[in-house]
């Protein structure tokens, strides 16, 4: 069959890929202004001595069987046989900038289907499915999607953490052998997000070639960076399978995840530019409107004490602070006074609420509020009543001890019954109730999970899916938050079913500052839970200012985590006032281009946002420890339009304080925040915008607009 190429093009990016005889990607990287499919004969490549007699490609399956030699896209067998299977493509199927490649092995009898879909916003989604053709079970062990990426990529940034400490990046080099990173607890996890991003050395936010790739799948994942002997690199990733997850009949298909993937020549912040675009544009939908509203979420102000009339008086203090969403967390349901017992009892807790739920929704909603729910539906206590009638009803492998986690067993979604009980006792709740949004937890990793004696890691993550699928069907105009202990379940394919993500269980605004720039290169703020908590926080028992703390939680879908009955003058005039700015500034900020900002003071952590049309720009600067210089850097503000005039005023600061006789920070306040400036875009990118001098732990917010 005659060589052929097909192009996949957004305004941004291309990808070339000869289709025949097998697939390969060719090239992916910024749009060609001119391409003809005979200049993809210059990258014929030589044979070397010493190695074998023919090319070897990187195919999309990176086949083993083609002399690739590093890791393969696929692994499975027969009974021993089939086992080193080689595709030929037999068609391609073109669907504007969607094309859809079958592809088949007729002596393995396996049949491949690779899908690849560019984007608008220039992201690239692809996946891979696999069906067995002839008699006799595939077992199948591995399925990647594989894509190579430039040579000139010699560093990768990741991410690890821990919970209450997640999206953390850190860089190694890629010059020889594997990166590879693996998630085997059952869920996104807080330890392992399920990305990758491979660039020129050096790649920062302004600068560089990067290549940036996201599972989107919340079970347990592989991802991996190689290079091979001869220099060639590429970005592999999977759902990561326990032994004998995948069986796949004669007739029968699996599919891999969809891997998304984004490359940029302008640094980190065009790729996360083109990733949030893509989200904005096909992914995030929000049924009770575009707007987020300011949440007050229980927790952290009463914990399992549910008192009717005090929630009440909790409701009523809220909206005097502007909140727009009340939601009452864990400790509604019947024997749930601490986390010990009562997990999958989901029946209203009748001592506590004598009159039900409804009057507590009815006056919330008359305070001008909408109401939420705590719920944590895949989880089961020893100690229940839904334990004690169905023990066998536990995610496990028979002949074993389960570990409790948490004091909670996970409940087995594959049993029929056990799914059907949950949908059944959440269609009440949110049937006979008005609820408008549910904060669902998973607060559990899976240890053994088993269904039937077999490994069921995979097949709990689909009925998870299905789950709130269901649900979603159901009731189209609630909306769900993935919580999970905060970012142990954020990944676009729940996002696919959910409209908020709890970034972290950690409202320390040091570490928020951190956590939550490092879930911005994936993530648009506007799916960011970022809670002002108390002045002593709840996870660290650091103590900060309102200004910091109201500052950090800017920049996301803001709410509040406390008691506000209980707090002082002082800290609600602040709760007050940072909810009053959030809601000034939230259509930019969920609205607008995010930008962040490289400062060579690595305790100066500075992050913005600037409107479609460049006619606003909001800008913070936070100081997360003792400055390494007397001076700050400038601000260079990216973003603007360099023939642009822009007035430049000081939105929030800390109370800043001169002294004329030493012993803090400044005596003397740079010029523009003494008096009203007005510069040209141009020179704000280029020489910048002097900061003054900030005391660790303390942020200032700058606004920018367009004369």
């Amino acid at each position: 069959m005659e060589t052929t190429c097909q192009r996949l093009s957004s305004a941004s990016a291309d990808l070339i890929i000869k289709t025949h005889p097998h697939a390969e990607i060719l090239y992916w990287g910024p749009r060609l202004q001119h391409f003809s499919p005979e200049y993809i004969a210059s990258l014929a490549r030589p044979v070397a001595n010493g190695r074998l007699d023919v090319d070897s490609p990187v195919t999309l399956m990176a086949e083993l069987s083609h002399g690739l030699f590093g890791s393969p896209g696929i692994e499975g067998h027969r009974q021993g046989l089939d086992g080193s299977p080689r595709f030929t493509t037999t068609s391609a199927i073109r669907d504007g900038e969607s094309l859809t490649l079958i592809a088949e092995d007729s002596v393995a009898g396996l049949t491949l289907e690779s899908q690849l879909v560019m984007s608008a916003a220039g992201v690239l989604k692809v996946r891979h499915g696999l069906r067995n053709l002839k008699p006799g079970a595939w077992q199948l062990d591995r399925l990647a999607v594989t894509l190579p990426i430039a040579e000139r990529a010699g560093e990768i940034m990741a991410f690890h953490g821990r919970w209450t400490r997640e999206f953390q990046p850190h860089r190694v080099s890629l010059a020889h052998d594997s990166y590879v990173i693996e998630n085997r607890r059952g869920r996104t996890s807080h330890e392992h997000f399920p990305a990758l991003i491979a660039g020129t050395p050096g790649f920062n936010e302004n600068q560089g070639d990067v290549w940036g790739v996201h599972l989107g799948w919340s079970g347990n994942h592989r991802l991996r960076a190689e290079v091979k002997t001869d220099g060639r690199r590429y970005l592999q990733a999977e759902a990561l399978w326990l032994p004998g997850e995948k069986t796949l009949e004669q007739g029968e298909m699996a599919w891999t995840p969809w891997l998304y993937a984004s490359h940029s020549p302008r640094g980190l912040n065009g790729m996360s530019q083109q990733f949030h675009r893509f989200l904005r544009d096909e992914v995030i939908r929000f049924p009770q409107g575009a707007r987020r509203p300011v949440h007050l979420n229980t927790w952290e102000g009463i914990y399992f004490r549910h008192d009717p009339d005090y929630i009440l008086q909790m409701a009523e203090a809220a909206a005097q602070l502007g909140v727009e969403r009340f939601i009452i967390d864990d400790g509604w349901f019947k024997g749930r006074n601490n986390d010990l017992a009562a997990l999958g009892d989901w029946y209203l807790d009748e001592q506590k609420y004598p009159q039900g739920l409804t009057p507590l929704i009815a006056r919330v909603n008359a305070l001008g509020m909408g109401f939420g729910i705590w719920v944590e539906p895949e989880m089961i206590n020893p100690d229940s009543d839904l334990f004690r009638a169905h023990p066998d009803w536990v995610l496990a492998l028979p002949g074993y001890a389960q570990a409790t986690g948490r004091h909670q067993y996970v409940l087995n979604l594959n049993i029929p019954a056990a799914f059907d009980y949950l949908v059944a006792r959440l269609s009440w709740l949110l049937g006979d109730h008005a609820i408008e949004y549910v904060k669902w937890d998973m607060n559990r990793e899976l240890v053994q999970p088993g269904h039937a004696g077999r490994a069921a890691a995979d097949a709990q993550t689909r009925q998870f899916y299905r789950l709130l699928d269901t649900l979603r069907a159901r009731f189209p105009a609630v909306e769900f938050e993935s919580c999970a202990s905060g970012g142990g379940r954020i990944d676009y394919e729940v996002l696919q079913r959910c409209h908020r993500f709890w970034a972290s269980d950690n409202n320390d605004a040091l570490e928020r500052t951190t956590i939550q720039r490092g879930m911005s290169y994936f993530f648009p703020p506007e799916v960011m839970g970022a809670h002002i908590g108390h002045r002593r926080c709840h996870a660290t028992f650091r103590q900060h200012s309102i200004a910091f703390r109201g500052l950090t939680a800017l920049f996301g879908h803001m709410g509040l985590e406390l008691d506000p009955v209980t707090a002082g003058a002082e800290e609600q005039a602040g709760y007050r006032h940072y909810s009053a700015l959030y809601r000034q500034w939230r259509d930019l900020i969920h609205g607008g281009t995010q930008w962040r900002v490289d400062m060579p003071d690595r305790t100066t952590v500075a992050q913005g946002v600037v409107s479609d049309d460049q006619q606003q720009a909001l800008f913070l600067v936070s100081q997360i420890a003792m400055p390494d210089y007397t001076l700050m850097a400038p601000l260079r503000v990216p973003g603007l339009d360099p023939l642009g005039r822009y007035r430049i005023t000081l939105i929030d600061h800390p109370n800043i304080q001169l002294t004329g006789h030493g012993g803090h920070t400044m005596r003397k306040l740079p010029a523009w925040m003494e008096q009203p400036q007005v510069i040209s875009g141009e020179w704000l990118q280029a020489a910048g915008l002097s900061l003054p001098i900030l005391d660790p732990e303390s942020a200032i917010l700058i606004a920018l607009t367009r004369e």
